[in-house]
């Protein structure tokens, strides 16, 4: 899991052929230094603390990693600090609003000044949240419901910064990276709840502001900025950083990682073919089918890369049956058209990968076949009497075609 340099090279076999192909290597960086940061402990990795968001605007180069969170969204009010150096965060799933009553109740109001004191009791309920906020010396809220109009306003005087209607997932990686609980009643604010942040800043990216967390002591969830100059450009990124993500994830929670090019699949058919051989009998006919199926990968790269894929199989078959210690390795080189060594090429990918891919690969065969069955068995019990082919004409016609008439 340390090994970055086979880790950037996981990462770089996953983008190659896509739309990221241009600034390949800055974005292997990203991906990687993002997977080894939410890396747990134990080696277990969850993706979904990778915050990936698109910009449309700069080049594929601004492209950065966020360490930390980044929240699109704003300030709610403009007196809020832009900027608050050692954050004390507190996430709150409440609303700073004022209670509604739990049953439909009507209050009869008779003069003005009932009216103004039911006002005033409003407004006293809602200073009496943001008193318990400042209380426990948070400078920086993150609200997922909303925020009255007047408790904007008494925040924006004590100097807190604060933003309101924040996504549940977005919630839930601030807790993991800044260290915070996610406070869900206005009565459990306190300072152990807090969670902290060298720095909560808002900042405009491509003419949109977004709020930046970081310096977080040890973050456990971080963000990537993806850059470029059109919507697709940046849709096209967006896909390759997806895959690659996913990738390094998996090669990091199972330390095993096998050859690409065909050299697996190829290595694979000839021993299934040995095997076969001492099998017999009509397994030995299915081994082999599937010793053949496996070949369509190394089949298809030479035909995608414009070679002959007769040749380039028969090519690297030879390689593997000289023996040898990187007989193995040896894979489809396509940019000199021959069979090379692809742990030297840096051409890696996860073993998980290959092994979804066999087993989807046969899942799908079996259940096409069983369903065969199922049309092959329904057509054999079809009722008898149903218009036979003397009915249609007994299509005698095709005597003619030199055939004897059905």
């Amino acid at each position: 899991p340390d090994d970055m340099v086979l880790l950037r090279k996981i990462a770089d076999t996953a983008m190659t052929g896509k739309g990221a192909e241009a600034a390949k290597e800055k974005l292997t960086e990203l991906v990687v230094k993002a997977i080894t940061m939410v890396a747990d402990a134990d080696g277990a990795v969850d993706t979904e603390f990778v915050k990936v968001e698109k910009k449309v605007g700069g080049s594929i180069e601004d492209s950065e990693i966020v360490e930390g969170m980044l929240i699109d969204k704003e300030r709610v009010h403009p007196a809020m600090p832009r900027v608050v150096n050692d954050a004390k965060i507190l996430l709150l799933n409440a609303a700073v609003e004022f209670k509604k009553t739990e049953v439909d109740a009507e209050i009869s109001i008779t003069s003005p000044d009932q009216l103004q004191m039911f006002l005033d009791e409003e407004e006293r309920m809602i200073k009496g949240i943001v008193d318990k906020i400042v209380a426990s010396g948070a400078n920086v809220l993150f609200c997922q419901k909303g925020i009255d109009d007047i408790a904007q306003h008494y925040l924006a005087k004590a100097g807190i910064f604060a933003v309101r209607r924040v996504k549940k997932s977005d919630m839930e990686k601030l807790a993991r990276a800044t260290g915070a609980a996610v406070v869900s009643s206005i009565d459990a604010i306190a300072a152990e709840e807090l969670g902290k942040a060298g720095n909560v800043e808002e900042k405009k990216i491509s003419g949109e502001e977004m709020i930046f967390v970081t310096e977080c002591d040890n973050p456990k969830a971080v963000s990537i900025i993806i850059r470029g100059g059109t919507e697709h450009v940046v849709d096209e990124l967006d896909r390759a950083m997806e895959d690659a993500l996913r990738v390094v994830s998996v090669a990091v929670e199972d330390k095993k990682f096998v050859a690409g090019g065909g050299a697996p699949e190829i290595e694979l058919s000839l021993r299934l073919r040995e095997y076969a051989a001492t099998v017999g009998g009509r397994a030995q006919l299915a081994i082999e089918a599937f010793a053949n199926a496996l070949e369509i990968i190394p089949r298809t790269l030479a035909e995608n890369a414009g070679l002959d894929p007769i040749d380039m199989l028969v090519a690297l078959r030879a390689s593997h049956e000289k023996g040898g210690k990187n007989a193995k390795y040896m894979g489809l080189d396509v940019f000199n058209a021959v069979s090379g060594d692809m742990l030297k090429a840096g051409v890696v990918e996860p073993l998980r990968v290959k092994t979804q891919a066999v087993s989807s690969a046969a899942e799908a065969a079996i259940m096409i076949l069983r369903i065969d069955d199922v049309i092959a068995a329904s057509k054999s019990a079809a009722p008898a009497g149903g218009p036979g082919m003397d009915e249609m004409g007994g299509m005698g016609g095709m005597g003619g075609m030199g055939m004897p008439p059905m």
